[in-house]
């Protein structure tokens, strides 16, 4: 192992704070990566829910005004 103790590992010789950082860095922008297109695909299907809803009410108004 490298590194004697716990604190050791997260001291690392003094650079932990700006690795520990970096880590911390690289995992949130790889969540919203992943995350931010499952959130986007989600508002836009309910977003065409709503058009298409509202084109079926539209075309049942029609029909019913013409009869």
């Amino acid at each position: 192992m490298y590194f004697d103790s716990l604190h050791a590992a997260l001291d690392m010789g003094g650079h932990g704070f700006y690795v520990w950082t970096a880590y911390s860095v690289t995992i949130v922008m790889i969540a919203l990566v992943v995350i931010a297109p499952v959130l986007r695909r989600r508002r836009f299907l309910r977003q065409l829910a709503g058009q298409l809803k509202r084109a079926q009410v539209a075309t049942a108004e029609n029909t019913r005004g013409e009869r």
